[in-house]
């Protein structure tokens, strides 16, 4: 996992072959104005879903404490603030049915490690490997996630 102010993306561009076209997008787009949706970026490799809407209470984000097999997520938080829970995937012992193809997401029943808060203009990087709970918090949140694809 990856926790930053969104002036440092680019020095992270390094840790994924597909991560310096996501962040081009992100630093030549005006993420902001974008409504929300959908934009696929490189076709399936790499897409961006615009989000506005509310946090929601812990409990409420730890129903989908998830992770993801096919897909990173390049979080981004562009008005507002979260709080996100966290847990390292080597350490969850208590998934919740099978990984889903289809929705590519797993879900977990344990408990996050660290919550930690991201500001508008930060973002947060979430590999396979990296179990997490978004959008705790209260008050209105505008964010882009953005899908880099494994390989």
């Amino acid at each position: 996992m990856v926790i930053d102010k969104l002036s440092e993306l680019t020095k992270y561009a390094h840790l994924h072959p597909r991560f310096e076209k996501a962040m081009d997008y992100i630093i030549t787009t005006n993420l902001i104005s974008l409504e929300p949706g959908t934009v696929l970026v490189d076709g399936e490799n790499i897409k961006a879903i615009v989000m506005e809407g509310h946090c929601v209470t812990a409990k409420e984000s730890l129903e989908g404490f998830e992770c993801h097999n096919t897909y990173i997520d390049i979080q981004i938080v562009l008005q507002g603030k979260e709080n996100v829970g966290w847990r390292a995937r080597t350490n969850c012992t208590q998934p919740k049915g099978e990984y889903s193809e289809e929705k590519e997401v797993l879900f977990y029943a344990d408990a996050p490690t660290m919550f930690f808060e991201l500001q508008a203009g930060m973002f947060s990087i979430y590999f396979p490997t990296d179990v997490h709970a978004p959008m705790i918090g209260e008050g209105a949140i505008k964010k882009v996630v953005m899908k880099v694809r494994v390989l």
